[in-house]
């Protein structure tokens, strides 16, 4: 079935040009204009892919996020920022989003991201399913899903890619730069990105987040994977 993108913007000269690109690379997709209307439209059908306006009047795309995230939890999401405002950039990825596009971009760029968050959650483009395990913790390849003690954890597209790209390569260290490339595919962008999903992931796997056991940063090179020593 062709992927469905809802896209959510109130500047309805940007979301026109949006919807010719998507629509051009294949993309069914509805627009709408407003945060309250974004979240009646994904709870009446859910889309394969939000495209979310930062700078939204009325309910911000921020608050949007919060909600999508709440009750969707493994709904890609792309959010547009305003350009160079990297503090917008990092809120948009505390909150839960998968990637970012800054404003002006290229509509081409943005269609490339929204690939590239499909890619990683269509089925035939995943290795062969398989359980990661690293004692209590557990992460299901074939379902995209993870599990700490027995206790489901709600992951993001992004948030689950870092989590098995990781497990799948224990006690080896990766810069930013690296994981950007392995994991988001990307070989130049902001390695806040990384920074930030990886402090996200630390919240949900760690018993002290502050005193991480698994996602051990290594200075001066970034992040390695500590198997649990009961493993």
């Amino acid at each position: 079935m062709t992927p469905q993108v809802l896209v959510v913007d109130d500047d309805p000269t940007v979301s026109d040009v949006v919807r010719r690109y998507l629509e051009q690379d294949g993309y069914r997709v509805r627009l709408v204009a407003d945060g309250l209307t974004a979240l009646a439209a994904v709870d009446a059908e859910r889309p394969d892919l939000v495209v979310l306006d930062l700078m939204l009047g009325g309910l911000d795309g921020l608050e949007v996020c919060r909600r999508l995230r709440r009750d969707e939890p493994a709904l890609p999401v792309v959010m547009l920022t305003a350009l160079g405002e990297e503090s917008d950039r990092v809120l948009g990825l505390e909150v839960g989003a998968d990637d970012y596009v800054t404003k002006p971009f290229s509509p081409r760029e943005l269609v490339l991201r929204v690939r590239s968050v499909l890619r990683r959650t269509a089925p035939a483009a995943r290795p062969p399913a398989e359980l990661l395990r690293d004692g209590d913790l557990v992460a299901d390849t074939g379902r995209r899903v993870a599990a700490l003690g027995g206790r489901p954890l709600s992951l993001t597209v992004r948030e689950f890619d870092l989590l098995e790209f990781l497990m799948r390569h224990p006690a080896r260290a990766f810069s930013r730069a690296e994981l950007l490339d392995r994991v988001w595919g990307w070989q130049f962008g902001d390695q806040s990105t990384v920074t930030v999903h990886v402090r996200r992931l630390r919240e949900k796997i760690e018993v002290n987040p502050s005193a991480p056991g698994r996602l051990v940063t290594v200075w001066g090179i970034g992040y390695r994977y500590e198997p649990a020593a009961d493993a």
